[in-house]
């Protein structure tokens, strides 16, 4: 199968949803980016990143059970595919390739004068 290229945003999202184990949804997804990572993330990128993702088949999604809280209206719970988990795998074989490659790895300094 021919390799699927993630971007950043893409490939946080796919993280999330693994990490999530089952119980990733939209609002969920956005709160947990936004802890983690500390930027502002909107509720319509996660839909679209997850859509993308949908498309490439590396997450599934199914209707959760209606809730109370959400008048009884069905959360779109994500799970990542087998494909996702071989596409993250992946990722971070070529990451940790990178960084043990690197001669002086970044090292916090502070210079006095």
């Amino acid at each position: 199968m021919k390799r699927t290229y993630l971007g950043e945003f893409e490939e946080i999202v796919l993280l999330t949803v693994a990490v999530m184990e089952g119980q990733a949804y939209g609002v969920a997804l956005m709160n947990e980016i936004t802890e983690q990572t500390g930027r502002d993330v909107r509720l319509n990128q996660v839909h679209s990143a997850l859509q993308r993702l949908e498309e490439k088949g590396m997450v599934k999604s199914a209707l959760g059970e209606p809730t109370a809280e959400r008048g009884g209206r069905r959360k779109r719970l994500f799970t990542v595919s087998a494909y996702g988990h071989r596409t993250l795998q992946e990722i971070q074989e070529v990451r940790v390739g990178f960084w043990s490659r690197l001669v002086n790895p970044f090292r916090l300094s502070v210079q006095i004068n």
